[in-house]
């Protein structure tokens, strides 16, 4: 096995490439595209540079682990501003706003709707009816203030 790859030589690297390419199109999750590209820097620089398998193992093993940390530095620092900013952030959006109390808050548990939905909120103990202010998301609770 390790004749027949030393034999095909530079296009091993070139055909790993193209598979892990392939295999991130078909389960994306943005992993095998950094180990793909990895695979075809060293088989293009196998093309100018005569080294030994274990040198571009080692080679694109660096590549690989460094690639990931390279990605997210230049695309954290690409990140644009969006009119949007609370699309999949809906508990985020309510902070600041004030809303009527459906049920008592009672032992710092209660609930109140909010469109549609009915959200449990952490707060003091208040009446039901009573005028609350979003202070503080997490998850799917929110924490209160009275208003």
């Amino acid at each position: 096995m390790v004749d027949l790859l030393s034999k095909l030589g530079i296009w091993n690297w070139l055909i790993l490439s193209v598979v892990l390419m392939a295999i991130e199109t078909f389960a994306p999750g943005v992993f095998m595209l950094w180990l793909g590209l990895a695979a075809l820097i060293v088989g293009l620089l196998s093309f100018g540079v005569a080294w030994s398998w274990q040198a571009q193992i080692i080679i694109f093993a660096a590549l690989s682990i460094a690639m990931v940390p390279l990605w997210r530095y230049y695309s954290g620092r690409n990140a644009g501003t969006t009119d949007k900013p609370f699309l999949n952030k809906r508990a985020e959006g309510l902070i600041g706003r004030v809303f009527t109390l459906e049920k008592p808050i009672v032992d710092g548990i209660g609930t109140v709707r909010i469109d549609d939905t009915v959200w449990r909120v952490s707060g003091p103990d208040a009446a039901s009816g009573s005028r609350v202010r979003i202070v503080q998301a997490d998850g799917a609770s929110l924490r209160v203030e009275p208003a």
